[in-house]
């Protein structure tokens, strides 16, 4: 593996083989519909690692106040929490905390349990954290990269995602590659990992199959030194009608492909369950041009 400041690259996976025949021909549904759920990739045990890691994390987290960002996925909420945030911006090599609306005072203290509080974790996990690097890089991930013909795929950023029970924070529909931008298009693919179950009442992902063709409608690009905002969107997001979108649940321990532009979601978890997940971005680095703009 090699590491630079907000990339590190997934080993050669040529010989590793370990889906099964009915996961193999599975592969061309990614290059029609955008995304692919691939069921029992990775066990409870590896499961359970992964969410006793994130306990301990949460445990020993440190933040101080003035850098307690709420998350969002609203576009202005976004600009105004995140993009003013230097505690965002600069978290790409890093592991910050990002949290649940309305779980601090005016102090900034926790009205919550923490455990209860943080929303995502981000964005370097997988570079210095020894459990998330080890999922990261297993050979199971190997072998995936292997089939979708990955050629020189680095990492660009890994984040835990709780979805805690009863949340009210939905994720609105988006494209990656408005984030996470390169050139040309087709060369940064989500790598979601259910650490449990996740399904309609809980808040799964839903996807507009076969929209990763249309391109991208717009970017979130680093405006210029010494502004405020830090961020800006280029482009508007279009309306979509929830009878475009599908759901693609998973089971604990599957892995839900995402190509940068498909179109997806995910609502508001009204189960009394938790959805935590792990994910990872990548981009195949092989004659591709990552954009200075990116936050």
């Amino acid at each position: 593996m090699e590491l630079g400041t907000r990339r590190c690259y997934i080993r050669d996976s040529s010989r590793l083989l370990f889906h099964t025949p009915s996961q193999h021909r599975q592969y061309p549904r990614f290059r029609e519909d955008g995304y692919l759920v691939l069921e029992g990739l990775f066990s409870h045990e590896e499961c359970e690692s992964m969410k006793k890691e994130i306990r301990r994390i949460i445990r020993d987290m440190d933040v101080p106040p003035h850098c307690r960002t709420e998350f969002s996925t609203q576009q202005e909420e976004q600009l105004k929490a995140q993009g003013s945030a230097d505690y965002f911006l600069h978290s790409g090599d890093k592991i910050r905390f990002f949290f649940e609306k309305g779980v601090f005072s005016d102090k900034g203290d926790f009205l919550v349990e923490r455990e209860k509080s943080v929303n995502k974790i981000g964005h370097a996990l997988h570079a210095h954290n020894p459990v998330y690097k080890r999922v990261t890089h297993s050979p199971k991930i190997q072998e995936v990269g292997r089939r979708l013909g990955l050629v020189k795929p680095v990492i660009v950023q890994s984040m835990y995602i709780f979805k805690p029970p009863l949340s009210s924070v939905s994720v609105t529909p988006h494209q990656d590659a408005t984030f996470l931008h390169a050139e040309p298009l087709g060369r940064i693919i989500g790598f979601w990992i259910a650490v449990e179950d996740a399904n309609e009442d809980n808040g799964c992902l839903w996807f507009i199959p076969g929209s990763h063709r249309a391109g991208i409608s717009r970017r979130m690009v680093r405006t210029p030194p010494g502004s405020v905002p830090c961020t800006a969107f280029i482009g508007e997001e279009p309306s979509y009608s929830d009878d475009q979108f599908v759901p693609a649940p998973v089971p604990k321990g599957g892995l839900v492909l995402i190509h940068g532009e498909v179109v997806h979601k995910s609502d508001v978890n009204i189960s009394t369950n938790s959805r935590h997940a792990y994910s990872f971005h990548v981009m195949e680095s092989q004659n591709t041009t990552w954009n200075p703009e990116n936050w």
